[in-house]
């Protein structure tokens, strides 16, 4: 991320689209930072919701805000984009930082931690990820502010080709506002 984003920086460019479809997630810290790129320090990213067990962890921004000022932003998702990919496009558009454009994500909420047990594992779910917003991203997902859908019936598709409907309607969005 950070090599394309310093592209993108040095490109001049005011019009960026993060494609997360398909993108099964990642690391908490990987969101967090990528996030700090777009939210000011101390801006909330994501909440672990304990479940009243133990105090929620409020995760916030690293305040590195060097997208440069005046660019528009759109993230896609999809079916495929879960957990630490809904972190982040829930991050930036309950923060109005992005428009989201795509299909409903996965929604996979979760934080799991893993018990060893007589030379097995056994992995428990501790808390939930909630929005800045206050959504549950368990089970809901992200909605996309702009709902765009690729066409089953077009076996040979793969996104970022020619032919994308979610790429062409984020570009329409960005170009036209609308």
């Amino acid at each position: 991320f950070n090599e394309a984003f310093a592209r993108f920086k040095a490109s001049g460019a005011k019009s960026l689209v993060i494609d997360l479809r398909g993108n099964p997630g990642g690391y908490l810290d990987a969101a967090v930072d990528i996030a700090s790129h777009f939210l000011a320090k101390g801006t909330t990213i994501v909440t672990e919701d304990f479940g009243g067990t133990e105090p929620n962890d409020v995760h916030t921004s690293l305040g590195y805000k060097d997208v440069p000022a005046g660019t528009k932003i759109v993230v896609l998702v999809d079916g495929g984009s879960a957990s630490a990919s809904e972190i982040l496009a829930g991050a930036l558009q309950d923060n109005h930082a992005a428009t989201i454009v795509g299909e409903q994500s996965f929604g996979k909420g979760s934080v799991q931690t893993v018990i060893p047990i007589d030379g097995g594992e056994l992995k428990v779910t501790v808390a939930r990820w909630i929005t800045p917003a206050g959504h549950w991203i368990m089970g809901n997902g992200i909605t996309p502010d702009i709902k765009s859908s690729i066409a089953t019936s077009t076996p040979a598709f793969k996104p970022d080709t020619a032919g994308d409907p979610q790429y062409d309607r984020a570009v329409e969005f960005l170009t036209t506002g609308q």
